[in-house]
């Protein structure tokens, strides 16, 4: 059984067989200097850890296999006769050889692989860097030739002629196309990952340049932050196991989800939020209703498909399963909440569940969940009497929160409503781009409405000097129409949220809406008596009138 040692040779087959078997796996023997725990290349190091561990394994077999010899016998007293007597020492001490020189390799090996490993990362560090950059330094020189554009107006001139060939330019180049051997780092394409479009499609010049410079701004936070907040999140996310309510989980949560564990996640806070309404078959017997006769509904709902979320390509594509599973959710909700049935904007927190979740049955729950248990109950109803109420709580506190804004928007005269009372009633489904949409979604699912008005607070405050600087009300009410489109910074934003927003007390916001409420129900009163008022004068008028007619007639007759 003796064998020829031949370690440089030994090591170039073994490398051989290494090559065989790409892939990653965990190192256990600990033969060398590897951190057991550590995810290493299996072409580095584990194969030759088991090429190590098999030949320990037949050295042991040999020692079972022989008699060992006398513990006083040393190894320079090994002749011919000890040869005889223990044939397979040569062999032992040949593996034991082995093992030390490929012990010795494999160490020099990993680190190797561990400085290539270093440097590779900083290298895509610099480069996400760079690149991030990049897209400030192209952003700053869109917005640099949006403001000349304004300044220059529709003045006829060369200047003028130049300055728009710039714009074009600028809107039609994309930097991935500059050199075909680049490396693509951002995410960012023409769709995100949820499907809709990351540079708007505006008709307007001035509008598409707009959309240019957000989405070069997106994509410069995406980069600057996908080391250092980004990756620490995703591993707190996987490291954090079963779910259970935790004011660790209400920080990630505010923080973001990342999008693989969206959907378990988002489940999770609907089952918390519906497992009193939850019943098994519910979904389908739903369906299976509105099969038997159609709901008053259905021809709304039918006009509202064509109408939800145009940039998004899963709604606008006519080969997709998306606006036939988003049919089915709305008319399935309709039967299960008659009171409501069907309202304009539950197209459009519906089809967000659907974006996320997928499974229709899911996304219904979700929107269960949304009209039923997180808004109040009057939300959805004719006369939106809820959705006025927070209105007017949003209006105070934007008076104590942010004075300086409010006397300004006050001083021109700008009705605030008009731009938010859409927010809250789809959650900014129409108005963030998905990356924070989705973020402001996760905490909303779990603590509820208090999140929508800490959104809307933080908005303005984002924004806030650039609203102070516009000194007329129709520039304002412009601006305030695409703003929120503006944000990129999710972080900053979040930020702002949940600690520059500081205190926001629950007790606050009920008191608030309490107070408004009565006062909003004393208005209706009013309005109701005085219609009532209105009725009954119209119909004394009408009354007066045809006991005139018919005493003309009477008299035509006498005559």
């Amino acid at each position: 059984m003796h064998r020829s040692f031949q370690p440089g040779k030994t090591l170039e087959i073994i490398l051989a067989r290494v090559k065989t078997h790409p892939g990653r796996a965990r190192t256990t023997c600990g033969l060398c200097t590897c951190d057991p725990d550590e995810e290493v290349p299996q072409t580095t190091c584990h194969v030759l850890h088991f090429q190590i561990n098999q030949a320990m394994w037949e050295s042991s077999l040999l020692q079972h296999r022989l008699h060992s010899p006398p513990a006083h016998t040393s190894m320079g007293e090994k002749g011919p006769e000890f040869q005889r007597k223990y044939p397979g020492i040569d062999d032992m001490e040949a593996y034991r050889t082995q093992n030390r020189f490929l012990n010795s390799e494999i160490h020099q090996v990993t680190k190797i692989w561990r400085k290539v490993a270093e440097k590779e990362k900083a290298l895509l560090t610099k480069c996400a860097y760079l690149q991030a950059r990049n897209c400030q330094v192209e952003s700053k020189c869109l917005a640099g030739l949006r403001r000349l554009q304004e300044a220059l107006g529709d003045e006829a001139s060369e200047c003028s002629e130049l300055l728009r060939q710039l714009v074009q330019e600028a809107l039609q180049w994309e930097a991935g196309e500059a050199s075909s051997d680049s490396i693509e780092l951002s995410p960012i394409s023409e769709y995100d990952e949820y499907g809709f479009l990351t540079v708007p499609d505006y008709e307007v010049e001035d509008l598409k340049l707009l959309a240019k410079i957000q989405a070069l701004e997106v994509r410069s936070h995406h980069l600057l932050g996908l080391e250092a907040v980004d990756r620490p999140l995703r591993e707190r996310w996987a490291a954090l196991g079963n779910l259970v309510p935790s004011a660790e989980l209400k920080q990630l949560l505010r923080a973001g989800v990342p999008r693989e564990h969206r959907p378990r996640v988002w489940r999770w806070l609907v089952h918390l939020r519906v497992q009193h309404l939850h019943t098994p078959g519910c979904y389908q017997e739903l369906l299976s209703r509105g099969q038997a006769r159609e709901h008053p509904a259905a021809r709304q709902i039918e006009l509202d498909l064509n109408r939800t979320f145009p940039n998004n390509k899963h709604f606008t594509c006519p080969t997709s399963s998306f606006p036939d599973k988003l049919r089915r959710v709305l008319l399935a909700f309709s039967w299960q909440n008659p009171t409501i049935g069907y309202c304009q904007g539950l197209n459009r927190l519906a089809a967000i569940a659907l974006l996320v979740l997928e499974e229709e049955e899911s996304a219904f729950w979700c929107l269960v969940a949304i009209v039923e248990t997180i808004m109040p109950a009057d939300y959805y109803c004719n006369t939106l009497t809820a959705s006025q109420v927070d209105q007017r709580v949003l209006q105070d506190l934007l008076s104590e929160k942010l004075p300086r804004l409010m006397a300004h928007l006050g001083q021109h005269h700008v009705d605030l409503s008009l731009i938010t009372f859409n927010w809250f009633l789809v959650v900014f489904a129409d108005s963030l781009i998905s990356n924070i949409l989705l973020r402001v979604w996760d905490a909303f699912l779990y603590e509820g409405t208090k999140v929508v008005f800490r959104y809307a607070l933080a908005i303005f405050k984002y924004n806030e000097k650039e609203i102070l600087r516009l000194q007329n009300g129709l520039e304002i009410y412009q601006y305030l129409r695409f703003f929120t489109k503006t944000i990129s910074n999710s972080r900053k934003l979040m930020n702002i949220a949940f600690n520059d927003m500081n205190p926001f007390r629950m007790k606050q916001l009920r008191q608030l809406r309490m107070l408004h409420r009565e006062r909003l129900e004393a208005e209706l009163r009013e309005l109701e008596q005085l219609k009532a008022e209105y009725l009954e004068r119209r119909a004394s008028q009408r009354r007066a009138m045809s006991e005139g007619c018919a005493s003309e007639d009477e008299v035509e007759g006498e005559a």
